[in-house]
C-alpha cells in the first residue's frame, strides 16, 4: 500500500512538472512570437479595365486582421505599375507610384467585427499615376497594384513580408494584384455585312463554316462549292454584339475569307489554316 501511495505521489509530481513546463513554453511562445497584421480579400469587385472606357474600375474588398480585431491599422498604402505586354513600339512598363492612401476611416466593422473597405481604382486614376498615354495602351496589357499596411507600431507588411498568405480561399491575403486591360466586344454596325469566301482548289469549303453570332443567335455560312463567292447577313438596329468564329472543314488548308461591315471596315481576313473557334474580330480596334 505504501508503494502504490509513494508510486501516486511520483506521478502527480511528473505532471505538475509537466503542466508547469507546458505553460512556461506557450507564456513564452505569446511573449515572444510577433504577430501581424493580413489584409484578406474578401471580393473581388472587378479584375479588369475596359480600354474603350477610363471610368471603369478595378476593385476588391478587403477586411483587417490582427491580434487586436483590426485596431492596429494605421494605413494602407497603394501603388501602382504598369506592365506593357504588348512590346511591339517599345516597352513602357514603369516602376511603382503611389496612388491612394486607405485610412481606418476607409473601413467599416464588417459580419465579423472586422474593418471592412473596398478598394476601387479607375482607368484613369490607373492611367495619371503610372503617367501612361490612353493611345499606348493595348488589349492584354495589365496594372500591378501593390499594397502596404503599416501598423501603428511602424511595421509594414506587404506582397513580400513574412506571413504573407498569398493563396487559399478563406484567407487569400496575396497584398498584389493585377488588372488586365481588355477589350470587350462592341456593339456592330447595322445593316448589311459581306462574307468573301475563297478555296484555292476549287471544290468549295468542304463543311468548314463561318459562325456567326449575333446576341446569341448563331448562323453558319459557307462556300458549297466553286473557287470563290459572296454572301451578306443583316445585323438589326439596336442589336448589341456580334462574333465571329471560324469551325473547321475537310481541308482548311485551302479557305480563306474576308468579312465586310456595313460601315466598310474590313473586320475579318483568313488565310489557309484559320483559327479554330477562336474569336475572329479584334475588338480592340473599335471598327466594327
Amino acid at each position: 500500500m505504501k508503494n502504490i501511495k509513494r508510486y501516486l505521489a511520483i506521478a502527480i509530481g511528473v505532471l505538475m512538472m509537466a503542466c508547469s513546463a507546458d505553460d512556461k513554453i506557450i507564456d513564452q511562445v505569446f511573449d515572444t512570437v510577433e504577430r501581424g497584421l493580413i489584409l484578406r480579400t474578401v471580393n473581388t469587385i472587378s479584375s479588369s479595365f475596359n480600354i474603350f472606357d477610363t471610368s471603369s474600375e478595378w476593385g476588391v474588398t478587403l477586411e483587417v486582421q490582427d491580434k487586436e480585431n483590426g485596431n492596429l491599422l494605421q494605413e494602407v498604402r497603394v501603388f501602382v505599375s504598369f506592365v506593357d505586354n504588348t512590346t511591339a513600339g517599345g516597352d513602357l512598363s514603369t516602376g511603382e507610384n503611389l496612388i491612394v492612401t486607405l485610412t481606418p476611416a476607409d473601413f467599416t466593422t464588417g459580419p465579423f467585427g472586422l474593418p471592412r473597405g473596398d478598394l476601387t481604382i479607375s482607368y484613369a486614376e490607373a492611367l495619371a499615376a503610372t503617367g501612361i498615354d490612353f493611345d499606348d495602351v493595348e488589349g492584354g496589357d495589365q496594372f500591378s497594384f501593390r499594397l502596404e499596411a503599416q501598423l501603428t507600431d511602424g511595421r509594414v507588411f506587404t506582397n513580400n513580408a513574412a506571413g504573407t498568405v498569398a493563396s487559399g480561399s478563406f484567407f487569400s491575403s496575396p497584398f498584389a494584384y493585377v488588372s488586365t486591360v481588355v477589350c470587350p466586344p462592341t456593339v456592330p454596325t447595322p445593316g448589311v455585312w459581306t462574307i468573301n469566301f475563297q478555296d484555292s482548289f476549287g471544290d468549295g469549303w468542304n463543311d468548314a463554316a463561318l459562325v456567326v453570332t449575333i446576341d446569341g443567335e448563331a448562323t453558319s455560312y459557307t462556300l458549297d462549292n466553286g473557287a470563290s463567292g459572296t454572301t451578306t447577313f443583316t445585323v438589326p438596329d439596336g442589336a448589341q454584339e456580334i462574333s465571329i468564329v471560324f469551325t473547321s472543314g475537310a481541308f482548311d488548308e485551302e479557305v480563306s475569307a474576308t468579312v465586310i461591315s456595313a460601315n466598310g471596315n474590313t473586320v475579318v481576313d483568313i488565310s489557309p489554316n484559320p483559327p479554330v473557334d477562336a474569336e475572329l474580330l479584334d475588338y480592340c480596334l473599335n471598327n466594327l
